[in-house]
Protein backbone atom coordinates (compact mmCIF):
# COMPACT_ATOMS: atom_id res chain seq x y z
CA UNK A 1 0.00 0.00 0.00
CA UNK A 2 1.31 3.50 -0.61
CA UNK A 3 1.79 5.78 2.19
CA UNK A 4 -0.34 8.91 1.71
CA UNK A 5 1.76 12.12 1.75
CA UNK A 6 0.28 13.43 4.75
CA UNK A 7 0.06 9.85 6.20
CA UNK A 8 0.29 9.73 10.14
CA UNK A 9 2.42 7.33 12.11
CA UNK A 10 0.23 6.05 15.36
CA UNK A 11 1.15 3.80 17.92
CA UNK A 12 -1.83 1.49 19.39
CA UNK A 13 -1.79 -0.31 22.62
CA UNK A 14 -4.60 -2.97 22.80
CA UNK A 15 -4.88 -3.52 19.44
CA UNK A 16 -6.21 -6.98 19.22
CA UNK A 17 -10.11 -6.39 19.52
CA UNK A 18 -12.46 -3.82 20.40
CA UNK A 19 -12.17 -0.35 19.56
CA UNK A 20 -8.14 -0.75 19.56
CA UNK A 21 -8.49 -3.08 16.72
CA UNK A 22 -11.15 -1.27 14.85
CA UNK A 23 -9.12 2.27 14.85
CA UNK A 24 -5.76 0.15 14.05
CA UNK A 25 -7.36 -1.16 10.58
CA UNK A 26 -9.92 2.26 9.97
CA UNK A 27 -6.26 4.12 10.31
CA UNK A 28 -4.15 1.62 8.43
CA UNK A 29 -7.03 1.53 5.35
CA UNK A 30 -6.70 5.44 4.89
CA UNK A 31 -3.03 4.34 4.64
CA UNK A 32 -1.84 5.55 7.55
CA UNK A 33 1.14 3.81 9.53
CA UNK A 34 0.58 1.69 12.90
CA UNK A 35 2.61 0.19 15.20
CA UNK A 36 0.00 -2.69 16.90
CA UNK A 37 0.44 -3.55 19.98
CA UNK A 38 -0.66 -6.39 21.44
CA UNK A 39 -0.34 -8.52 24.54
CA UNK A 40 -0.54 -11.66 22.33
CA UNK A 41 1.38 -10.50 18.88
CA UNK A 42 0.08 -13.67 17.06
CA UNK A 43 -3.86 -12.34 18.04
CA UNK A 44 -3.01 -9.60 14.99
CA UNK A 45 -0.91 -11.20 12.96
CA UNK A 46 -3.64 -11.01 10.28
CA UNK A 47 -2.61 -7.29 9.52
CA UNK A 48 0.99 -7.88 8.36
CA UNK A 49 -0.68 -10.25 6.12
CA UNK A 50 -3.37 -7.15 4.62
CA UNK A 51 -0.90 -3.93 4.96
CA UNK A 52 2.13 -5.32 4.69
CA UNK A 53 5.01 -2.48 5.34
CA UNK A 54 2.34 0.10 6.98
CA UNK A 55 2.24 -2.19 10.02
CA UNK A 56 4.53 -3.06 12.72
CA UNK A 57 3.74 -6.15 15.01
CA UNK A 58 4.48 -5.63 18.73
CA UNK A 59 4.34 -7.58 21.93
CA UNK A 60 3.54 -5.24 24.31
CA UNK A 61 1.97 -6.30 28.39
CA UNK A 62 1.22 -2.19 29.06
CA UNK A 63 2.16 -2.95 32.59
CA UNK A 64 6.01 -3.95 31.71
CA UNK A 65 7.87 -0.25 31.93
CA UNK A 66 10.51 -1.82 30.03
CA UNK A 67 8.59 -3.40 27.38
CA UNK A 68 6.71 -0.54 26.83
CA UNK A 69 9.87 1.45 26.58
CA UNK A 70 11.14 -0.69 23.68
CA UNK A 71 8.38 -0.85 21.89
CA UNK A 72 7.94 2.78 21.68
CA UNK A 73 11.75 3.17 20.50
CA UNK A 74 11.04 0.27 18.12
CA UNK A 75 8.40 1.53 16.26
CA UNK A 76 9.87 5.12 16.35
CA UNK A 77 13.18 3.61 14.82
CA UNK A 78 10.94 1.48 12.18
CA UNK A 79 8.98 4.27 10.98
CA UNK A 80 11.28 7.05 11.72
CA UNK A 81 8.24 9.75 13.67
CA UNK A 82 5.26 8.92 16.00
CA UNK A 83 2.45 11.11 15.21
CA UNK A 84 -0.52 9.73 17.47
CA UNK A 85 0.09 7.52 20.72
CA UNK A 86 -3.10 5.90 21.58
CA UNK A 87 -3.63 4.16 24.79
CA UNK A 88 -6.35 1.69 24.89
CA UNK A 89 -5.40 -1.34 26.66
CA UNK A 90 -8.00 -1.63 29.46
CA UNK A 91 -10.23 -4.18 30.91
CA UNK A 92 -13.21 -3.43 33.78
CA UNK A 93 -13.10 -5.13 36.79
CA UNK A 94 -16.81 -6.75 37.91
CA UNK A 95 -17.59 -6.77 41.87
CA UNK A 96 -19.09 -4.46 44.82
CA UNK A 97 -16.83 -2.29 46.54
CA UNK A 98 -16.80 -4.81 49.58
CA UNK A 99 -16.51 -8.18 47.40
CA UNK A 100 -13.59 -7.07 45.22
CA UNK A 101 -10.40 -7.75 46.92
CA UNK A 102 -7.06 -5.27 47.21
CA UNK A 103 -5.03 -7.64 45.31
CA UNK A 104 -7.67 -7.58 42.12
CA UNK A 105 -8.18 -3.48 42.40
CA UNK A 106 -4.18 -3.13 42.33
CA UNK A 107 -4.06 -5.15 38.80
CA UNK A 108 -6.70 -3.36 37.69
CA UNK A 109 -4.85 -0.11 38.18
CA UNK A 110 -1.49 -1.81 37.27
CA UNK A 111 -3.15 -1.93 33.61
CA UNK A 112 -5.96 1.35 33.33
CA UNK A 113 -4.06 3.68 34.99
CA UNK A 114 -0.17 2.62 35.61
CA UNK A 115 0.27 0.72 32.02
CA UNK A 116 -0.61 4.01 29.50
CA UNK A 117 1.59 6.10 32.08
CA UNK A 118 4.35 3.48 30.75
CA UNK A 119 3.52 4.02 27.52
CA UNK A 120 3.58 7.76 28.07
CA UNK A 121 6.42 8.12 30.03
CA UNK A 122 8.40 6.51 27.16
CA UNK A 123 6.99 8.13 24.14
CA UNK A 124 7.55 12.04 25.41
CA UNK A 125 11.26 12.15 24.97
CA UNK A 126 10.74 11.00 21.32
CA UNK A 127 7.12 13.67 20.57
CA UNK A 128 9.78 16.41 22.76
CA UNK A 129 12.42 15.61 20.62
CA UNK A 130 9.92 16.07 17.24
CA UNK A 131 8.34 19.13 18.89
CA UNK A 132 5.20 17.77 17.91
CA UNK A 133 2.94 14.82 18.78
CA UNK A 134 -0.96 13.86 19.99
CA UNK A 135 -1.65 11.68 22.59
CA UNK A 136 -5.09 10.09 23.31
CA UNK A 137 -6.47 7.90 25.89
CA UNK A 138 -9.79 6.04 25.49
CA UNK A 139 -11.54 6.63 28.84
CA UNK A 140 -14.84 6.44 29.24
CA UNK A 141 -18.22 8.58 30.21
CA UNK A 142 -17.47 6.63 33.58
CA UNK A 143 -15.02 9.12 33.81
CA UNK A 144 -17.37 11.79 35.17
CA UNK A 145 -19.53 9.41 37.34
CA UNK A 146 -19.90 6.16 38.63
CA UNK A 147 -22.41 3.34 38.11
CA UNK A 148 -22.26 0.42 41.26
CA UNK A 149 -20.69 -3.07 40.60
CA UNK A 150 -18.01 -1.53 38.39
CA UNK A 151 -17.27 1.46 40.84
CA UNK A 152 -13.26 0.40 40.84
CA UNK A 153 -13.04 0.53 36.95
CA UNK A 154 -15.15 3.94 36.95
CA UNK A 155 -12.38 4.79 39.85
CA UNK A 156 -9.45 4.07 37.20
CA UNK A 157 -10.79 6.10 34.54
CA UNK A 158 -11.35 8.75 36.89
CA UNK A 159 -7.70 9.18 37.79
CA UNK A 160 -6.94 8.38 33.89
CA UNK A 161 -9.06 11.66 33.46
CA UNK A 162 -6.99 13.74 35.68
CA UNK A 163 -3.86 12.23 35.06
CA UNK A 164 -4.38 13.52 30.79
CA UNK A 165 -5.76 16.93 31.93
CA UNK A 166 -2.72 17.43 34.04
CA UNK A 167 -0.45 16.11 31.42
CA UNK A 168 -1.95 18.77 28.74
CA UNK A 169 -1.01 21.60 30.89
CA UNK A 170 2.68 19.94 31.53
CA UNK A 171 3.31 19.55 27.47
CA UNK A 172 1.75 21.83 25.21
CA UNK A 173 4.58 24.09 24.96
CA UNK A 174 6.34 21.51 23.37
CA UNK A 175 3.53 20.96 20.82
CA UNK A 176 2.60 17.73 22.61
CA UNK A 177 -1.64 17.39 22.18
CA UNK A 178 -3.50 15.17 24.48
CA UNK A 179 -7.07 14.39 23.81
CA UNK A 180 -9.28 11.64 26.33
CA UNK A 181 -11.93 9.25 24.23
CA UNK A 182 -15.18 9.19 26.05
CA UNK A 183 -17.29 6.30 24.92
CA UNK A 184 -20.21 5.74 25.75
CA UNK A 185 -21.84 2.02 26.00
CA UNK A 186 -20.81 -0.11 22.50
CA UNK A 187 -21.04 -3.02 21.25
CA UNK A 188 -17.76 -4.50 21.05
CA UNK A 189 -16.04 -7.29 22.84
CA UNK A 190 -15.13 -5.04 26.34
CA UNK A 191 -18.46 -7.58 27.92
CA UNK A 192 -16.53 -10.62 26.76
CA UNK A 193 -14.41 -12.63 29.73
CA UNK A 194 -11.08 -11.27 27.59
CA UNK A 195 -11.94 -7.87 28.80
CA UNK A 196 -13.50 -8.57 31.75
CA UNK A 197 -12.78 -9.39 35.67
CA UNK A 198 -14.90 -10.65 37.82
CA UNK A 199 -14.29 -10.14 41.78
CA UNK A 200 -15.17 -13.38 43.85
CA UNK A 201 -18.80 -12.95 44.83
CA UNK A 202 -20.96 -12.73 48.15
CA UNK A 203 -24.31 -13.98 49.05
CA UNK A 204 -25.79 -10.51 50.22
CA UNK A 205 -25.12 -8.68 46.84
CA UNK A 206 -26.28 -11.73 44.42
CA UNK A 207 -29.78 -10.16 43.77
CA UNK A 208 -28.49 -6.62 43.29
CA UNK A 209 -26.05 -7.33 41.03
CA UNK A 210 -28.76 -9.58 39.38
CA UNK A 211 -30.66 -6.52 38.90
CA UNK A 212 -27.78 -4.31 37.91
CA UNK A 213 -26.85 -6.84 35.04
CA UNK A 214 -30.33 -6.45 33.62
CA UNK A 215 -30.00 -2.56 33.56
CA UNK A 216 -27.00 -3.07 31.83
CA UNK A 217 -28.31 -5.23 29.16
CA UNK A 218 -31.24 -2.73 28.42
CA UNK A 219 -28.35 0.34 27.70
CA UNK A 220 -28.80 0.91 23.63
CA UNK A 221 -25.13 0.48 22.27
CA UNK A 222 -23.67 2.36 19.74
CA UNK A 223 -21.81 0.73 16.65
CA UNK A 224 -18.14 0.95 16.83
CA UNK A 225 -17.90 1.02 13.02
CA UNK A 226 -19.17 4.26 12.79
CA UNK A 227 -16.35 5.63 15.27
CA UNK A 228 -13.31 6.16 13.40
CA UNK A 229 -13.97 9.43 11.62
CA UNK A 230 -14.79 10.61 14.54
CA UNK A 231 -10.89 9.74 15.62
CA UNK A 232 -9.73 11.11 12.60
CA UNK A 233 -11.33 14.49 12.83
CA UNK A 234 -9.45 14.49 16.16
CA UNK A 235 -6.12 13.85 15.23
CA UNK A 236 -6.50 15.91 11.83
CA UNK A 237 -7.56 18.83 13.20
CA UNK A 238 -5.10 21.42 14.49
CA UNK A 239 -6.89 21.99 17.51
CA UNK A 240 -8.19 19.34 18.67
CA UNK A 241 -10.32 19.17 21.75
CA UNK A 242 -8.87 17.39 25.29
CA UNK A 243 -12.36 15.62 26.13
CA UNK A 244 -14.62 14.44 23.18
CA UNK A 245 -17.70 11.85 23.66
CA UNK A 246 -18.22 9.03 21.28
CA UNK A 247 -22.30 8.34 20.89
CA UNK A 248 -25.14 10.36 21.70
CA UNK A 249 -26.34 9.83 25.04
CA UNK A 250 -23.23 11.22 27.14
CA UNK A 251 -24.02 14.58 26.70
CA UNK A 252 -27.76 14.71 28.18
CA UNK A 253 -26.69 12.59 30.76
CA UNK A 254 -23.65 14.81 31.79
CA UNK A 255 -26.11 17.40 31.81
CA UNK A 256 -28.10 15.67 34.53
CA UNK A 257 -24.97 15.01 36.50
CA UNK A 258 -23.32 17.88 36.91
CA UNK A 259 -26.67 19.93 37.13
CA UNK A 260 -27.30 17.60 40.79
CA UNK A 261 -23.60 18.08 41.81
CA UNK A 262 -23.71 21.98 41.49
CA UNK A 263 -27.40 22.14 43.13
CA UNK A 264 -25.62 20.03 45.92
CA UNK A 265 -22.89 22.26 46.05
CA UNK A 266 -25.17 25.42 46.24
CA UNK A 267 -27.15 24.39 48.37
CA UNK A 268 -24.56 23.47 50.75
CA UNK A 269 -22.34 26.85 50.24
CA UNK A 270 -22.82 28.58 52.96
CA UNK A 271 -21.43 25.78 55.31
CA UNK A 272 -18.57 25.83 52.87
CA UNK A 273 -17.87 29.09 52.76
CA UNK A 274 -18.24 29.37 56.50
CA UNK A 275 -14.93 26.30 57.09
CA UNK A 276 -13.16 28.85 55.14
CA UNK A 277 -12.20 30.43 58.12
CA UNK A 278 -10.97 33.97 59.06
CA UNK A 279 -7.41 34.26 58.62
CA UNK A 280 -5.76 37.68 58.26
Amino acid sequence: MEQQKDSKVWFITGASRGFGRIWTEAALKRGDKVAATARKPESIAALKEEFGENVLILKLDVTDANEAKESVEQAYAHFGKLDIVLNNAGYSLVGTIEESSTDDVRALYETNVIGPLNVIKAALPILRKQGHGHILGTSSNLGHFTLPVIGYYASSKWAFEAIHESLALEIKDYGIKVTIIEPGAYATEFGTPESLKFAEGMDIYEDYKNNFFETLRNFKRGDPNATPEAIFKIVDTENPPLRIFLGNQALPLMRDVYATRLATWEAWADVADAAQGNME
